[in-house]
C-alpha cells in the first residue's frame, strides 16, 4: 500500500514514516509549506513562522534517511486567507480562536492531500504523526483518544470528515511518547531530540490581528472599573495572571465585552459554566434518536474529558460546580464513555456576551 505521510520535521511524524516504511508500505513525505513573509514572526519554534524553512529541510533530510520520495506543497495563501483570516475574525469579535483545529480539518487532512494528488502523486492513506486512534462506531468512523493521554490530540480532529477518516492513519496512537523517542534514538533518527512545537505563531499574536491598540475598562461583573487595558484581545477566559488589576480574591477573566472594549473579571467559581450553546457541529457517531445525550466533554485541547454532561439542542448542560473557563470560539468536543468522539462543535456566546 502506498502512503503519504505529512512530514513536519519533528520526531512525531518522522518516526509515523519510520514505523509505515517497517511494516512494508510504500512511504513518500509530503510538507505543507505555510510561510510566505507577510508577517515579521519571530524566532519560537511554531506551526507558522519563519522558522518553516528550517523546519522543511530536516523534513526533507529525514525522508532522505528513510529512502522515501519527498514533496513539498505551497499552502501558505490559502492558510492565511482561511486560518490567519479566521483567527483574526474570531478574535476581534471577543471570542478566542482554535486555528489548530480548522487547520487539521482544512489545511492538513483536506487541501494537503488534494494538492498532493493534483501535483501527480498517486496513494492510497494519509498518515500523521498524530496522537489519536480511529475507531468505528455504528457504521461510522470516529477518532478516539490516544494510548498517551498527556499527549493526546484527538480534540483537534473532531471536524474530520467520513472521507478524511477513510483516508487517515495515526500510527502514534497506540504508543506512550516516551516510546516513540526510544524508537527514533534507535533507529538513529537525526530528530529523536526535536523539541515539540508548541505555538501556532513564532511572533507577536498582535501582528496577525492588526488592530491598533485600543484603550478600555477592566471591570468586575458588577460594572465596577479595577483597571484599563489596551486591547481586549489580548486577554482570554480563564486568564489569572497578567491582568493589571487586583481584588480581595484571586481575579480571572470571564468574559470578553467587544462591543464595549471591556474585559469582565470574576473570581474563580464565577468563572465556571453549568450551561452553555454549542454551534456548527459536526458529528462523527451516528446522531442520537433520543435527546438528551450523556457525555463527557473537553472545552480546552489539554486534560481528560470532563462529565458527564448532557447536550440537548446546541446546549451542554454540566452538574456540580460547572466547567471553569468556557470560552466563546473555542471548541466543545463531545466523547462517550471509552473515549471516542461523538460529535464537536464551536462554542457560542452567551446571551450576556452578545
Amino acid at each position: 500500500m502506498k502512503i503519504a505521510v505529512g512530514l513536519s520535521g519533528g520526531v512525531d511524524s518522522g518516526v509515523a514514516a519510520l514505523l509505515l516504511r517497517r511494516a512494508g508500505h510504500d512511504v513518500v513525505g509530503i510538507t505543507m509549506k505555510l510561510w510566505r513573509g507577510t508577517f515579521r514572526g519571530g524566532a519560537r519554534d511554531a506551526c507558522f513562522g519563519p522558522g518553516e524553512a528550517e523546519d522543511i529541510e530536516r523534513a526533507r533530510a529525514l525522508a532522505e534517511s528513510l529512502g522515501i520520495e519527498y514533496r513539498v506543497l505551497d499552502c501558505s495563501e490559502a492558510y492565511e486567507r482561511e486560518i490567519v483570516g479566521l483567527f483574526r475574525e474570531t478574535t476581534l469579535r471577543g471570542e478566542t480562536p482554535n486555528p489548530c483545529v480548522m487547520c487539521n480539518a482544512a489545511m492538513k487532512f483536506g487541501l494537503l492531500p488534494r494538492l498532493a494528488r493534483e501535483s501527480g502523486l498517486d496513494f492510497d492513506r494519509f498518515a500523521t504523526g498524530h496522537y489519536a486512534r480511529i475507531a468505528e462506531t455504528g457504521g461510522r468512523l470516529a477518532v478516539r483518544c490516544a494510548a498517551d493521554g498527556k499527549k493526546d490530540q484527538s480534540y483537534f480532529l473532531y471536524r474530520l470528515s467520513q472521507e478524511q477518516l477513510s483516508l487517515a492513519m495515526f500510527p502514534l496512537g497506540g504508543l506512550e511518547k516516551t516510546e516513540v523517542r526510544r524508537i527514533a534514538a534507535e533507529s538513529s533518527l537525526a530528530v529523536a531530540d526535536q523539541a515539540d512545537s508548541q505555538d501556532f505563531y513564532s511572533g507577536d499574536r498582535d501582528e496577525l490581528i492588526g488592530a491598533p491598540p485600543r484603550e478600555g475598562d477592566i471591570v468586575g461583573l458588577d460594572g465596577r472599573v479595577l483597571g484599563r487595558h489596551r486591547g481586549f484581545w489580548n486577554f482570554t477566559v480563564g486568564q489569572r495572571k497578567g491582568l493589571g488589576a487586583f481584588g480581595p480574591k484571586p481575579l480571572y477573566v470571564v468574559r470578553l465585552d467587544a462591543c464595549r472594549n471591556r474585559v469582565v473579571l470574576g473570581t474563580r467559581e464565577e468563572a465556571f459554566s453549568r450551561e452553555f450553546r454549542v454551534g456548527d457541529m459536526n458529528w462523527m457517531a451516528q446522531a442520537p434518536t433520543t435527546s438528551p445525550l450523556e457525555a463527557f466533554v473537553k472545552v480546552r485541547s489539554t486534560g481528560a474529558p470532563l462529565g458527564p454532561v448532557t447536550l440537548a439542542d446546541g446546549v451542554c448542560r454540566a452538574s456540580g460546580e460547572g466547567i471553569f473557563g468556557v470560552a466563546p470560539g473555542q471548541s466543545a468536543v463531545f466523547y462517550d464513555a471509552g473515549g471516542v468522539i461523538l460529535c464537536g462543535g464551536v462554542i457560542l456566546p452567551s446571551a450576556a456576551e452578545i
